[in-house]
């Protein structure tokens, strides 16, 4: 066994040690979900007030609810549609109070451009999940890209514990943006396809009929 895979393992044990004993509390697992958003939002304090290693501590603590309010819920049957839709809002939320903590930090010691490419951020982060569930209304998947949630979150406790955030937030401008123009040209060349399938497969049952 590699020695990463021997930390991946621990960890895992780990989590599932939670994960039961968070079970026999008969915890919902919505309250978990709101938990990890009341996390974010510390986190998103201590941004807003410099504080950044400890920032990126609480992040990573925020991260286990992300990983424990799913288990949680297929450990005690309670998984649920509701669930999963108020799961999808409060990351949202999650993401976007973060970055508004940065906001505060930047506008309090007068960095007007910062203010702005944070702001260019919050404005890919949303692109890029909007153009997602916007997409996979039309086709049937849009993954298309790079900057998901997960890699944000974690170039953002990059930034956090080595203090260089402002690097970070440039990344993730640039490839949350395009990200978004990634998505926009894929859900175009399906449309594209399906509209040209369309017409094939209305003849072919007409001729069957």
């Amino acid at each position: 066994m590699t020695f990463t895979k021997a930390i991946g393992s621990s960890c895992e044990m780990v989590i599932s040690l939670i994960v039961r004993a968070l079970s026999r509390t008969r915890i919902h697992p919505n309250v978990l979900t709101f938990f990890g958003l009341l996390v974010n939002a510390a986190a998103a304090a201590m941004l807003a007030s410099g504080k950044f290693f400890l920032a990126g501590v609480i992040i990573l603590a925020a991260g286990l609810f992300d990983m424990l309010d799913g288990r949680v819920a297929r450990q005690t049957n309670r998984v649920t549609k509701f669930g999963g839709f108020l799961d999808s809002v409060l990351d949202r939320y999650s993401a976007l109070v973060l970055l508004m903590g940065l906001l505060v930090y930047y506008a309090s010691i007068n960095r007007f451009f910062y203010v702005v490419l944070t702001a260019v951020v919050m404005t890919g982060s949303v692109m890029v999940s909007y153009t997602r569930a916007r997409a996979e209304c039309t086709i049937p998947l849009c993954k298309a890209g790079f900057m998901e949630r997960p890699e944000r979150v974690v170039l953002l406790i990059i930034g956090a514990f080595f203090d260089r955030m402002a690097p970070v937030l440039w990344v993730i401008a640039v490839l949350a943006n395009l990200t978004v123009i990634h998505r926009v040209l894929y859900t175009w060349q399906q449309t594209r396809h399906l509209e040209e399938t369309a017409p094939r497969k209305a003849a072919v049952n007409s001729r069957a009929l």
